[in-house]
């Protein structure tokens, strides 16, 4: 009889981690266990995980839940007998009841190379943080927040151009195989598990006001929240009249222009001053429109040259996305 096994996981990201198991000669998928159908769009239609429509389509028996707790719930896990559980970006707290439960415990695919950017948000983390590389950590799962024992790792290079939401999928895809390469040893027991080391940090779950643009801060640094920030939330800044102007993307000018928030026309470009350097805003969105070039802010009659963007403030004392953490 093979190995039994439990999949947890949510969005996009744990879909091949999923698939590989589905896959695999090595165990049997016994369950999946993913969140509730969410609303979502204009519409507020009921939408199903992205691991929940990739579980169905290859006849993976599945469970949703809003929390494992519920008695039917944990009951129906305990049935099983699982010999290991895997998880990827699943999005709730595992209890000692279920991470003692596997004979070869409970494993994570975390989208970091550990200690570094543990917690809720490492992908986005690592692009504001300027990282030249990332990748995906296979851990042993603890009652601390990403802290247990790697098993293995593999790292990708992180692209200048890359967002958020292109380097998911390829973390993704790196996750899948490095759970496939890993399996075999993992669940005959035979894969050693090495400590995490100094120089741990965690990361916190991002919020809209994280978008908010300090045209203070360098404008390497600006141009770096923003690939992060997209698609989710966007940055975004406020203009003279306190209107709302998200922005989409950016380039770097070496050259100060002027005062942070200065808006400068040169040619056809629409620049802004930052703390340090430039930016060129090559695509914006104003309040009530659609995505345009940058130019279209001066364009639009709404702003003029030499005004300043971010003068009406911003969010007040928001916490760091990342912060070191003493210990192990």
């Amino acid at each position: 009889m093979r190995p039994r096994v439990i999949f947890m996981g949510t969005p996009e990201f744990a879909v091949p981690a999923m698939e590989r198991l589905a896959l695999s000669d090595l165990c049997d998928l016994s369950l999946v266990v993913t969140q509730p159908d969410r609303r979502a769009g204009r519409g507020k239609k009921l939408v199903s995980p992205p691991v929940k429509i990739a579980a169905d389509a290859m006849g993976v028996t599945t469970l949703q839940t809003g929390s494992l707790r519920h008695p039917e719930v944990r009951q129906r896990i305990i049935d099983l007998s699982p010999d290991l559980i895997v998880v990827a970006a699943f999005g709730m707290i595992l209890g000692k009841w279920i991470l003692d439960l596997p004979v070869r415990g409970c494993v994570n695919l975390h989208a970091s190379l550990l200690p570094k950017y543990r917690g809720a948000n490492p992908i986005a983390t690592a692009i504001a943080e300027g990282e030249r590389e990332t990748g995906i950590t296979l851990m042993q799962m603890d009652r601390g927040l990403d802290t247990g024992a790697m098993y293995a790792s593999s790292r990708i290079a992180i692209d200048e151009a890359d967002t958020t939401e292109s380097l998911t999928p390829k973390l993704a895809a790196l996750a899948g195989n490095l759970l496939e390469a890993n399996l075999g040893p993992l669940l005959a027991g035979a894969l050693p598990a090495t400590p995490q080391g100094a120089g741990a940090s965690l990361t916190r779950m991002m919020t809209k006001d994280d978008g908010w643009i300090d045209f203070r801060r360098p404008a390497v640094e600006i141009e770096r929240q923003v690939r992060a920030m997209w698609p989710w939330p966007r940055t975004w800044t406020l203009g003279p009249d306190s209107s709302r102007i998200q922005v989409h993307l950016v380039d770097v000018v070496v050259e100060t222009v002027g005062a942070p928030g200065k808006i400068v026309r040169r040619n056809d470009e629409v620049l802004v001053g930052t703390g340090s350097g430039s930016i060129i805003l090559r695509r914006i969105q104003l309040p009530g429109g659609r995505p345009v070039e940058g130019r279209a802010l001066l364009n639009s009659g709404s702003l003029t040259e030499d005004e300043r963007l971010g003068e009406a403030g911003g969010p007040m004392d928001l916490p760091p996305l990342v912060v070191p953490v003493s210990g192990p």
